[in-house]
């Protein structure tokens, strides 16, 4: 069992362990036919600590951890400001709205609650910067992440593609109203 943990907004020095919790949990999020290549090739271009840092550093996104006893248990990334792909520009109802970026959960910490409160800091953080609304895209065979956006609150408006390597997969698209 988890020791008590907290929700807190990431600083410059979680780059670290973001990344090394990002490598860790990446990969559970997954279709099984994504490649270890692939996988891999993602985790160094996007989740490393240099991107970290770079994420902690742009004012139009805010990150959450939870953290127990000095570790990182999840993460959350919000992104304010209009999509840019084009698929989930057309689906989203509701503006201005924000991106949920990323929500990872150790394996070690799932079913705790942990997502959901660091959601709903992050769905927080969005309203006190004006979004009218909340956007993510989550893999259409992830089926715990769809039953958990579900039941937090994120309704399916549409379908898009998300690159892993040198494959799309598809993603549905869901937004919460505030």
């Amino acid at each position: 069992m988890i020791a008590q943990h907290s929700i807190r907004r990431a600083g410059a020095g979680d780059s670290p362990a973001l990344a090394r919790l990002a490598a860790l949990t990446f990969p559970l999020a997954c279709p099984p036919h994504t490649t270890e290549a692939a996988k891999a090739e993602f985790i160094a271009s996007h989740l490393g600590e240099a991107n970290f840092d770079a994420y902690l550093a742009d004012p139009a996104r805010a990150l959450f951890v939870a953290e127990a006893d000095g570790a990182l248990l999840g993460y959350t990334m919000l992104v304010m400001g209009e999509p840019t792909d084009e698929d989930v520009a057309a689906a989203i109802t509701v503006r201005p709205t924000s991106e949920l970026s990323k929500v990872y959960v150790h394996p070690d910490a799932h079913g705790g609650g942990i997502a959901g409160q660091l959601v709903e800091a992050t769905v927080a953080e969005a309203a006190s910067r004006g979004a009218a609304a909340v956007w993510l895209g989550v893999n259409q065979e992830n089926a715990r992440a769809n039953r958990f956006y579900e039941k937090s609150g994120f309704v399916r408006i549409g379908v898009k593609r998300f690159l892993v390597g040198d494959r799309y997969e598809d993603d549905f698209v869901r937004e919460r109203v505030l």
